[in-house]
């Protein structure tokens, strides 16, 4: 089994290295070179044809790729400890945050990353207004989240999640490109102080 990824600040093999090492599992990471485009090679597109990373390779040659996929792979292979929740109700939820993260959370990012940052002004035709709205949209996410989270250690309650290791990640993606946490916001504050804490945000 092939775990093929980028180191930080890379936010999406992040969540995967830092899932592996809350669930205890010791599969190295090989380096696939985002900024010599590696993974828009003929060889890595053979694994996943739309050339992103992480990307597994399984024993029998076959290829998942997309964090939560790949994360959910492990979570089947080794139950313990739950990621995804234990009950019906506990995987709806880590189900619900990990969407909401990805829309209200990682879009405005990515738009800003896409559209107003220097370091992807080769790769696309961007549109540096509509990047640059982008940062106000992730205030305002700023302000949900910590409402949110007033009286919550984690963001389903009292169990940290799949949806903590997404939302860690992207709010460190965030900081990277110059989108910073608003230290007005206490409750998300705390609770990024918490997840970046445990020993497996370092992964």
């Amino acid at each position: 089994m092939i775990l093929y990824g980028a180191p930080y600040p890379a936010p999406n093999p992040r969540r995967v290295r830092i899932f592996l090492a809350e669930k205890g599992i010791d599969l190295p990471e090989t380096p696939v070179d985002i900024m010599q485009r590696e993974h828009k090679s003929p060889e890595h597109r053979a694994r996943n044809t739309l050339g992103q990373v992480p990307t597994l390779e399984l024993d029998d040659g076959s290829h998942i790729s997309e964090t939560v996929s790949i994360c959910r792979y492990f979570e089947e292979t080794q139950a313990d400890p739950p990621m995804f929740g234990r009950t019906a109700k506990e995987k709806a939820l880590v189900d619900m945050w990990i969407r909401r993260v990805e829309f209200q959370v990682m879009t405005p990012v990515g738009g800003f990353w896409r559209h107003a940052h220097p370091r992807t002004a080769a790769l696309l035709t961007q549109f540096k207004e509509f990047g640059e709205s982008n940062r106000e949209a992730y205030k305002g996410a700023q302000r949900w989240l910590d409402r949110e989270l007033e009286g919550r250690e984690w963001l389903t309650g009292d169990r940290y999640s799949m949806a903590d290791i997404c939302l860690l990640t992207t709010i460190d993606f965030a900081k990277w490109i110059g989108l910073p946490m608003e230290d007005e916001h206490t409750n998300l504050t705390a609770w990024h102080a918490r997840a970046a804490g445990r020993p497996t945000a370092r992964a």
